[in-house]
């Protein structure tokens, strides 16, 4: 979908998407200080469905982008496909009800100097309403010297962990939000830090973007940002960049 679609699609949600976002409290506070990353979610409100995009994200099916990038000498790739593969999860939300959601599968293989290092199976539904995308969870296998852990992997639904937020329909600049919420095992959390500026990656030069900085309470030093860009989705993430879309835009 072009970009022009995709924005004029996102205008009949905007205004509920942000409604929704200042009632959870996801906005800075406006005497000065920071309010606390939003860890709770209208979950209920959702109509969820395991398919689409909004105007940075992507769970569409057939959809592949490819980023690399040199990293202290290091050649890594990273291949992000959305598989034609669903996976049902059910979890009980914060509030007490029960529900069971239809989410996609996004496939991430990170590759350094040519040979596989990760790959994740990641777990994904977008919000009819809002078209805000949850993260409902990731498989992960990580080779590392013959072996292979397993070590980021959470469910919502298992051992506390409930859905976190991956990329809300409509973007504020300024909001906080978990990504992750499984308890002592995966707390990602995004910070909306700039919108509406022009980047160039070997990919093209795409124009409106934002950009999110994540970071994670269980790790002091893990801090990451990255820029998405309209209808195209990710573009940069720290040393990696865009280098092929599929299909083109």
């Amino acid at each position: 979908m072009r970009q022009s679609q995709i924005a004029s699609q996102l205008k009949v949600t905007a205004l509920a998407g942000a409604a929704l976002l200042a009632g959870s409290g996801l906005l800075e506070g406006t005497a000065g200080a920071a309010a606390p990353y939003t860890d709770q979610f209208p979950l209920e409100q959702c109509t969820f469905v395991p398919n689409g995009r909004n105007l940075h994200f992507s769970i569409q099916p057939g959809d592949v982008r490819t980023l690399a990038g040199d990293d202290q000498g290091e050649q890594v790739v990273n291949v992000i496909t959305v598989l034609d593969e669903k996976r049902q999860i059910q979890f009980v939300t914060e509030n007490g009800v029960p529900l069971t959601v239809q989410t996609r599968v996004v496939e991430e293989r990170e590759s350094v100097n040519g040979e596989l290092v990760e790959v994740s199976r990641n777990f994904f539904s977008r919000c009819e309403e809002t078209s805000d995308i949850y993260y409902f969870g990731e498989e992960v296998d990580i080779f590392d010297g013959g072996g292979v852990s397993h070590t980021g992997s959470w469910l919502a639904g298992e051992n506390g962990a409930l859905p976190g937020l991956i990329m809300p329909g409509t973007f504020l600049l300024g909001s906080r939000y978990f990504q992750e919420r499984a308890p002592g095992v995966a707390e990602d959390r995004a910070k909306h830090v700039a919108m509406g500026f022009t980047i160039e990656v070997p990919a093209g030069v795409f124009s409106g973007c934002v950009r999110v900085r994540e970071s994670s309470p269980l790790d002091a030093g893990a801090k990451s940002t990255k820029v998405y860009c309209p209808g195209i989705g990710l573009v940069k993430d720290d040393v990696t960049e865009l280098v092929e879309l599929q299909p083109p835009h």
